[in-house]
């Protein structure tokens, strides 16, 4: 296997900096085509529940499912790009994805709408930690934090674009057109990618030489990297389930049609993509000269947005309601930079995209996926809001996760003869 980028910690085989951005630039925008294909449903629930009177549950799991697939997928798949071929893989995976979101537009019934969007997840599920792998490559490992949380925050910025445009399409052309809308986003990309990215990044693969040995059980063997799989995955609970459920929120609660709960809902989530970069950029500023910061960073992430959520959720409707989410979900997701950066650091060069993809592993199976689900089912018997006010509470959780990772985190690094630089 040969792998893509230079040596750890190394920048002589590094490729030009105006292609490492073109790089980022390009998997930026398939990770936006991923999300609006996700997120595009959370839009359009009303109009859906409407036209198939279906339950909250159901409601949850046509956005759970993704989550769910991607999980479940994505480690299998990322070994898959690992040997095949990243930018190949990721190419046929916007592929995937894309075409899924078209059946969803075609889709008669929840079942069958259930089935397209299982694919959505199959296509995505590889895209995350392999599109991140790819992009670290081509950076010096100084930037990891901040690199990571801005190519993660096109997960948010794209569930914005997602909802905010998904939401107009809908009110005046249809549910269905929404998914047409993104489905053909992806498809460009798909067409793009291959074509401007392989040449040049094969080449920096050549002269990265070939790997070694590939040490598995490193993904694993240390207690701060299971922490921050853990803490990670139990933080992106919230995100998950305010994704699916803050349109539909505003529906209810404030009365706005689809495209102004959908834009509401927008808003929301470009602070929380703001707060994860600014977070990530912290994080790598912060973290220059003490390699714990990364997970009190986290710490504090965590427990700020549970507090500002969990009070939002049980005020009246209204401005300062608003304020107190748009708060939270700032730091809602700003653990992904310290968690992501946390994770590079601790795991061999060599298996990143795996590492990434067990991480990604985490954020699904713990976060992304029953977030929504379990909000809705919380809906169906309690309501919405009562569901939304237990939401928050998770994130007590993923930071005592990240606690236990602070006490080990130095010992580990050194366990591992991964010892991160530090950068005065």
């Amino acid at each position: 296997m040969i792998a893509i980028g230079p040596a750890e910690g190394s920048s002589a085989a590094l490729p030009p900096r105006r292609y490492a951005w073109l790089v980022f630039a390009l998997s930026f925008l398939l990770l936006l085509s991923d999300y609006m294909s996700r997120q595009v449903l959370n839009a359009v629930f009303p109009l859906i529940k409407a036209d198939w009177q279906i339950s909250d549950t159901q409601l949850g799991s046509l956005s759970g499912v993704v989550a769910l697939a991607v999980g479940c997928l994505t480690f299998p798949l990322s070994l898959v790009a690992d040997r095949w071929g990243r930018v190949r893989a990721l190419t046929a995976m916007a592929a995937v994805w894309s075409l899924a979101t078209l059946g969803c537009a075609l889709a008669q019934n929840y079942q069958q709408m259930f089935l397209a969007r299982l694919f959505v997840g199959v296509g995505e599920a590889g895209y995350g930690s392999v599109g991140v792998a790819v992009v670290l490559a081509v950076f010096p490992i100084q930037m990891r934090a901040t690199l990571t949380a801005a190519f993660m925050a096109g997960g948010l910025i794209g569930s914005l674009v997602g909802m905010a445009l998904g939401g107009a399409v809908a009110v005046h052309m249809g549910w269905r057109s929404a998914f047409v809308v993104m489905a053909l986003f992806g498809m460009i990309l798909a067409a793009i990618y291959p074509l401007v990215v392989s040449g040049k990044l094969a080449q920096a693969s050549k002269e990265a030489g070939p790997a070694t040995r590939i040490p598995w059980r490193r993904l694993f063997n240390t207690p701060s990297v299971i922490a921050v799989y853990i803490g990670s995955g139990l933080q992106l609970f919230i995100p998950g389930a305010l994704l699916a459920w803050i349109p539909t929120f505003f529906n209810r609660y404030y009365a706005l049609a689809a495209d102004k709960a959908g834009a509401g809902a927008a808003a929301l989530v470009l602070i929380g993509s703001l707060g994860m970069v600014l977070c990530g950029m912290v994080s790598d500023r912060l973290c220059k000269t003490s390699r714990q910061r990364k997970f009190m960073l986290a710490i504090f992430f965590s427990v700020t947005a549970a507090i500002a959520l969990t009070i939002a959720f049980r005020l009246p409707v209204g401005a300062s309601q608003i304020a107190l989410i748009a708060i939270g979900m700032f730091f809602a997701a700003g653990t992904t930079g310290p968690a992501g950066a946390a994770v590079a650091n601790l795991t061999p060069l060599v298996i990143h995209g795996t590492a990434f993809a067990t991480l990604t592993l985490a954020n699904n199976l713990l976060g992304l996926a029953p977030g929504p689900v379990v909000t809705g089912m919380l809906a169906d018997r309690f309501g919405l809001l009562t569901a939304l006010q237990f939401v928050p509470l998770i994130g007590l959780a993923a930071a005592t996760a990240f606690w236990i990772g602070l006490h080990h985190y130095s010992n580990d690094l050194r366990s591992a003869d991964l010892a991160e630089p530090v950068v005065n």
